[in-house]
């Protein structure tokens, strides 16, 4: 049986579901203990210490051509190798084309900045 993700992902092209895989492995892996909710009307997978948003640390929000990678408390985060883009007032995010060893390390880096500035 599949899951919620699973199901929710499969919409989308190989390559994007590639990714978010990927990403979903990574935010696991960092953020252990972790409550996954699929948003399929908001088109995201949030993540987070509960399923309140106001608890939210991240979300996965496909595209048909990329994934962006959503830190709800970004614009506070620091950017050190400057991916982090967006102009919301809490929110910033990474756009992942294509996941490289040297994005999969950043994207590690940013999630385990993430948990210290909620």
């Amino acid at each position: 049986m599949q899951s919620e993700f699973e199901l929710f992902i499969r919409t989308y092209p190989a390559p994007v579901q590639l990714i978010a895989q990927q990403l979903r492995e990574m935010i696991i892996s960092e953020l252990p203990g972790t409550k996954e909710m699929v948003d399929a009307s908001s088109k995201i997978i949030a993540y987070g210490a509960s399923a309140k948003y106001a608890d939210l640390v991240c979300a996965i929000a496909p595209y048909p051509k990329y994934v962006n990678l959503m830190f709800s408390r970004g614009k506070s985060m620091p950017d050190p190798d400057g991916i982090l883009k967006g102009t919301g007032k809490k929110a910033r995010h990474i756009r992942v084309e294509e996941m490289t060893d040297a994005m999969g390390e950043s994207i590690r880096k940013y999630l385990r900045s993430a948990v210290i500035h909620e």
